[in-house]
């Protein structure tokens, strides 16, 4: 049975996509589950979710000890247990990505984080993924980082579908959305089939509220206290703004009658770090056509438990939103310096838990040869 909550958001246009990837998950049974009975339709995995797939179970241990056996590096262990996992979950999700014509049924994987400033090296990589999980319906993450653009460009010129991801900035969305179009136009040009390119913006949302609440409390004022926890929210609705309207232009509709889609905004890092908050305030408060939210496990539960989906919860708050970001800038909290430190440390993170997840493969390698 369907639940009510998930359904809900389904018809109100709300993509529900699985923030976790495991072959736990998968092997169990449990993501059919969630297709079946939480109406999720795509899944996203990155570095963290995946350091702590193989840090815990024992299904990756028979890989794991055939690879080492074998010869292969560190790197390369990594590359097929997580390219494997991202194999099979694509091979779960065909039928929705068959019935809803490639928007949906969708599995992403990230380039090396290592890469976020490398350009060329980007590119490489995605192209070497998508050839070896050969999976129409495999998303390449690529970080929406300064070398990052120009590398989303190249990627969907060469017929590769992605999300972008590690959005924080209004103004860096724009850029991710002109890096998109550039692609299109190039890939159309290069006589490719622009209506099976596909793309996601995953824009983050709780922890711009983490990193400015940190600032409202230490400001201390009523007035500063009474913005906790907003920002968030607000940032996300204008980005939905800047959807609208980049995609309203005539330079998309050029490319829409060439057959080309929307690249949809995605709410990403949906889960509240403040239990003060509810605990569903980014999935409810975040309604509106045409987007994805990515949520983890527990959020995802939540809401079919509790959420309170009542229809477009953004189109209608452009003003308040714009009016709040205004106000933390008039109490000292610079918009651009919080979402520079967001995208910096964004990568930082991904990065560490890379390098955690290398040296966890490093370790059990190792016991395989003592």
């Amino acid at each position: 049975m369907t639940n009510p909550n998930t359904q809900a958001l389904s018809e109100a246009g709300v993509s529900i996509w699985l923030d976790d990837l495991s072959r736990e998950l998968i092997e169990t049974g449990r993501i059919s589950e969630l297709i079946e009975e939480r109406n999720v339709v795509g899944v996203t995995s990155n570095p963290s979710i995946f350091q702590a797939a193989l840090s815990k179970g024992e299904r990756y241990n028979d890989d794991l000890a055939a690879l080492t056996k074998a010869g292969k590096s560190v790197d390369e262990v990594v590359h097929e247990l997580t390219t494997s996992d991202v194999r099979s979950a694509c091979d779960l999700f065909l039928p929705l990505y068959e019935s809803t014509k490639g928007v949906d049924g969708r599995v992403s994987i990230e380039v090396d984080p290592r890469l976020a400033h490398d350009t060329d090296k980007t590119v490489e990589q995605a192209k070497q993924l998508y050839a070896d999980i050969d999976r129409p319906n495999v998303l390449i993450k690529i970080p929406a980082t300064k070398a990052g653009l120009p590398a989303i460009t190249a990627t969907i010129a060469e017929g590769i579908s992605v999300n972008v991801t590690l959005i924080f900035s209004l103004e860096r969305y724009r850029a991710v959305m002109n890096a998109y179009l550039e692609g299109l136009e190039k890939a159309h040009a290069n006589g490719k089939d622009l209506s099976q390119i596909h793309s996601v913006a995953s824009f983050f949302v709780s922890r711009v509220d983490t990193e400015i609440d940190k600032r409202l409390d230490a400001i201390g004022t009523d007035e500063a206290r009474g913005l906790k926890g907003k920002a968030g929210l607000a940032n996300a609705r204008l980005a939905y703004q800047a959807f609208e309207e980049v995609f309203a232009t005539s330079r998309w509709g050029s490319l829409a009658e060439a057959g080309a889609n929307v690249q949809r905004p995605l709410w990403a890092s949906t889960g509240v770090k403040d239990p003060a908050y509810p605990d569903t305030m980014y999935v409810d408060e975040l309604v509106a056509a045409d987007v994805v939210n990515t949520m983890p496990g527990k959020t995802l539960e939540a809401t079919a438990d509790h959420g309170d989906i009542h229809g477009d919860t953004v189109t209608g708050g452009y003003e308040q939103a714009s009016n709040l970001l205004d106000e933390l800038e008039r109490l000292g909290v610079s918009y651009t310096e919080v979402v520079e430190l967001l995208e910096t440390e964004g990568v930082d993170k991904f990065e560490k838990a890379w390098g955690e997840l290398i040296d966890g493969v490093t370790a059990e390698m190792e016991k395989v040869t003592a």
